[in-house]
């Protein structure tokens, strides 16, 4: 069985719902047989790369609010990630565009490596006093997940590399109607929103192997907190430890 996720790096319930998901896979009879792909989806597609500036400045201009406002909508995320025991910085963070952390992210893939160098990526954005949109640091984190250094400078170095598989990941969440982030496709079968719960993510799991012949694409999982296509990541209304499959 083979469960894709969109998500992007600058999306931190899609952090959130990394380690959410592992969890609730960690406990799935047959996870060996699970195949698992990770999709791209920007969520500030439009942003130049260099163009660089702290999280906590781009919430408060971006939705209006004040800069406690801000580091309160942080505190919030980082208590999430907190309680699944993931570091999270609300002060200090860069945000910039993702476009070449996609690409080098497809580096990975080709070469069996990309679940190793997204784990590095998340831990360096949200956890470490390191920088994801610096090109320097992004080899580092290539090497550290067992990537051939040169050949990860070359893929940052060539703005082309890789780019039209990141193109066709984000022309594929549109046409399954994807608007937020984190977003799970269980074999083609299954589509979940949102940094749900570790059970949430078992259940369906187990529904979707029972389901292996169904086909077409049904939603599952009530609303959880997501980061939306406007880069809006609030946590929503409804506690996500009601929601059921």
């Amino acid at each position: 069985m083979r469960v894709e996720i969109w998500s992007d790096i600058a999306c931190p319930w899609c952090y959130v719902g990394k380690a959410r998901f592992e969890k609730g896979l960690a406990g799935f009879a047959h996870r060996d047989e699970v195949e698992v792909v990770h999709r791209s989806f920007e969520l500030d597609p439009g942003r130049a790369k260099g163009d660089i500036e702290q999280v906590v400045d781009m919430l408060a201009q971006k939705y209006g609010r004040t800069p406690e406002q801000a580091r309160g909508m942080e505190a919030n995320v980082a208590a999430n990630a907190q309680a699944e025991g993931l570091g999270y910085r609300v002060e200090g963070r860069d945000h910039g565009s993702t476009f070449d952390i996609h690409r080098l992210l497809h580096l990975a893939k080709a070469r069996g490596r990309q679940d190793e160098l997204l784990t590095r990526v998340y831990r360096a954005n949200f956890a470490e006093e390191r920088s994801v949109f610096d090109d320097s640091v992004l080899a580092d984190l290539a090497v550290e997940a067992g990537l051939d250094g040169d050949e990860a400078r070359a893929v940052l170095a060539d703005p082309e590399a890789y780019a039209d598989d990141v193109r066709a990941d984000e022309r594929e969440a549109a046409e399954f109607g994807a608007n937020a982030v984190p977003f799970f496709v269980l074999d083609r079968r299954y589509g979940i929103s949102g940094g749900q719960p570790a059970e949430v993510f078992a259940q369906a799991l187990e529904q979707a192997w029972k389901d292996r012949e169904v086909p077409g694409l049904t939603q599952v999982g009530g609303d959880a907190a997501a980061c939306d296509a406007d880069g809006a990541c609030e946590v929503p209304q409804q506690k996500v430890s009601d929601q059921r499959v």
